[in-house]
């Protein structure tokens, strides 16, 4: 559950995905490759390279279904705060085990939405070279396939404007690869279980952003 008690609203992240298709197909041009191999209903796992701050928001315009975030945070503060919650995102402390985030994100999942999760934990190279064990803890307790999904070319060039952003109306891809599932089908979440799940999902997402870039040049 949320802090005001409320599970993760479907319908805010249906907004949220509205708003985010506005705002990326205005402001940039996304290419969107494989956007047919996320699953159209049930559970599932986005896991993201991240390698810039539009890497969220281009994934909740892009993804063909909406997305729930866990978010660090960080990010919610002043009036973001209650924008994010009401579009159906998550706030994870990164610091401890955020139970009440664990809550909530299994409870997304529990209900058939789509969890989006940046498996490096923080904005990095975006190479998927260091995992947390946070998405495999997910996928195996949840049973939902993951989808990798690699962001390419947010980081290609700065807008003239300001540094935080690419420039406008550059071309940002979006490559979703093959669902599959993390654990080994014993249903077992010791730590083993979720160590071996971890190297499973590395291997996975780094063979899918080696195909991404092969694929769209990058």
């Amino acid at each position: 559950m949320t802090d005001s008690g409320r599970a993760p609203s479907a319908a805010g992240a249906a907004v949220g995905r509205r708003i985010g298709i506005g705002l990326m197909y205005g402001l940039w041009r996304p290419r969107v490759l494989g956007a047919w191999r996320v699953p159209s209903t049930g559970p599932a796992i986005l896991a993201v390279n991240h390698s810039h701050g539009i890497d969220g928001p281009m994934l909740m315009g892009t993804a063909p279904r909406p997305v729930h975030f866990l978010i660090k945070k960080e990010a919610f503060v002043g009036p973001l705060d209650p924008f994010l919650r009401g579009i159906g995102q998550l706030k994870v402390d990164r610091s401890t085990a955020d139970r009440k985030a664990i809550t909530d994100a299994l409870g997304v999942l529990e209900d058939g939405g789509v969890l989006g999760i940046f498996p490096e934990g923080t904005r990095g190279e975006g190479d998927f070279a260091s995992l947390r064990a946070g998405l495999a803890y997910f996928a195996v307790r949840s049973g939902a396939p993951v989808v990798p999904v690699a962001v390419l070319g947010s980081t290609d060039r700065h807008s003239r404007l300001t540094s935080a952003v690419p420039p406008l109306r550059a071309r940002v891809d979006v490559v979703f690869g093959d669902a599959f599932e993390a654990g080994d089908g014993s249903g077992r979440r010791t730590r083993k279980a979720l160590d071996e799940a971890t190297v499973r999902i590395q291997e996975r997402l780094t063979a899918h952003l080696d195909r991404a870039r092969r694929l769209t040049g990058r």
